[in-house]
């Protein structure tokens, strides 16, 4: 990943701007609070300044970009807009390894099936488990 002082910030405030303007966004305070930051915070984006990198996930859903989007700009690749996510293989909507994801979701799917399919065979509460994180796989929510 380049240094912070060779990040192209400029960049990144020209696309912010445009993905804005296409999306039909005030660049105002109640939306930069919808977005969970401040409307200064936005503003810098815009600017070409550099913000807290915890921010631009905030940055990337205001303008409807896949999580690390923002961060890809800055290094000099092109933000994925959210409708593009099921297409593009290598967008990663999580900071959590794809394998460790999907063991995280089949846990999640397995503890809530034991606790209301009384009855269900361990081997049916695998089955389904890994039907639902393939399910959400293909769907393109993790």
């Amino acid at each position: 990943m380049p240094r912070a002082d060779q990040r192209d910030y400029e960049r990144l405030a020209n696309l912010a701007r445009r993905r804005r303007a296409e999306l039909g966004l005030a660049l105002n305070d109640a939306n930069a609070k919808a977005g969970g930051l401040s409307n200064r915070t936005w503003q810098r984006v815009e600017k070409g300044l550099e913000i807290r990198e915890t921010n631009y996930v905030k940055i990337d859903g205001l303008l409807q970009w896949a999580p690390g989007s923002c961060l890809k700009v800055l290094d000099g690749g092109d933000p994925v807009p959210i409708g593009d996510v099921a297409g593009a293989p290598d967008v990663q909507k999580s900071p959590m390894p794809r394998d460790a994801l999907d063991a995280k979701a089949r846990d999640v799917v397995q503890l809530a099936l034991i606790a209301t399919a009384k009855g269900t065979s361990a081997e049916e509460i695998r089955e389904m488990s890994e039907r639902v994180v393939r399910d959400l796989r293909e769907r393109g929510i993790i």
